[in-house]
């Protein structure tokens, strides 16, 4: 299982806020593999010493980077956390604190150093759905199988799941005609049985799912598919489902059946902001000027933004106003502006999507939807 710790939107909205001119980013690539996990220990290590190279270069005084590097050493050396991991680890420390999040997406190694975090790549992380999971219901079977976008599905054992059905709700058989006299009752009575027996199948998932995002698609057929949609308390349960029944299914076959789902509810929402964009364009709602965009999320008017998550333009923003100072090459002066313009976004209650420069409207490293024209 990967050992998931996405920050909410809060989080990331605390993390925009936050300015210290020793602010130091690192992004580093991992495994949940833990034979595999020391390499990662070894990258993380060479990255601390390119920070605290940056921190020098930047002026930083020794007792700050001193502060920083003992943070993040205590990171690198802690043998438990190295035992539960995901697919990239990325870490945010000034002299004063440091944060941690696990992240199931790959990210390529990068460290930064600047006034502020760079915060792009976990952007992409939490508007980018690689990581599912499916719950394959059947009256005599529930299996949970976890999903990845480039490791083999696995299934896993959720504390107090019920077995079956009838097990589940103390009968020999959720078919028996013996609850009630009549056709009718009879078949009311199956689905009073199978109600309760999906109400316990979601109480035992809420524990596992407790602050997670990722999607949940379930694998089922009726009367169990609509039965449980109805009981369903997990806001991230996905609209399309694989519509089979599941049982005796491999892990392998749910995986695959999920991943073209994951795909479609993606593609369906760059679709939907590519419309969106060309209807707010005609109405003078919408750009892929850096500057504009600067100045709109400086005076809280973004709505949507989509950023290229490859790209990094240097540069400054005033605080105040929004104007755009460009700045080449980088430095510790300097941070990303497109970083940037997504942390104001995220502050003003914006939504933000990290992408890939393909999927932006004009083929540039930014386009926004603004709530009103400037």
């Amino acid at each position: 299982m990967l050992h998931v710790d996405i920050p909410t939107l809060p989080e990331i909205q605390t993390l925009v806020a936050q300015r210290n001119r020793a602010s130091v980013s690192i992004y580093l690539e991992t495994t949940p593999q833990t034979q595999r996990i020391g390499e990662a220990g070894i990258a993380l290590s060479n990255l601390i010493k390119e920070a605290d190279t940056q921190l020098e270069k930047a002026g930083i005084d020794k007792r700050e980077r001193w502060a920083i590097v003992e943070q993040l050493e205590e990171v690198s050396e802690d043998e438990d956390f190295w035992k539960y991991q995901a697919n990239s680890l990325a870490v945010f420390a000034t002299p004063d604190s440091h944060r941690s999040y696990r992240l199931p997406n790959k990210l390529k190694n990068m460290v930064q150093v600047a006034d502020r975090f760079h915060l792009k790549p976990l952007i992409r992380a939490v508007s980018v759905e690689q990581h599912a999971f499916v719950l394959a219901l059947a009256e005599n079977e529930v299996r949970v199988i976890e999903v990845f976008s480039d490791m083999p599905p696995a299934e896993i054992k959720v504390a107090n799941m019920p077995r079956d059905a009838a097990s589940a709700v103390g009968t020999a058989t959720v078919n028996t005609r013996s609850h009630s006299s009549g056709r009718q009752h009879g078949s009311e009575g199956q689905k009073v049985y199978l109600r309760k027996f999906c109400r316990m199948v979601d109480a035992a998932l809420r524990p596992m799912l407790s602050g997670r995002h990722e999607p949940l698609i379930l694998a089922a057929t009726e009367p169990l598919k609509s039965i449980y949609r109805s009981v369903n308390t997990y806001p991230e349960l996905a609209s399309q489902m694989i519509e089979t029944s599941p049982v005796r299914v491999p892990e392998h076959e749910l995986a695959a059946a999920a991943r073209p789902i994951l795909d479609q509810r993606h593609e369906s929402s760059i679709e939907e902001f590519k419309a969106l964009y060309h209807e707010r364009e005609n109405e003078g709602r919408a750009t892929t000027d850096i500057a504009t965009a600067a100045r709109a999320a400086t005076f809280g008017a973004v709505d949507t933004l989509i950023v290229d998550i490859d790209e990094v333009v240097n540069g400054m923003i005033d605080e105040q106003t929004g104007e755009v100072t460009f700045s080449d090459p980088a430095g510790a002066d300097s941070y990303g502006i497109v970083d940037e313009i997504a942390g104001r976004t995220l502050a003003m209650g914006g939504k933000v999507i990290g992408e890939r420069k393909t999927d932006i409207p004009g083929g540039g490293s930014l386009a926004a939807v603004l709530r009103y024209a400037l």
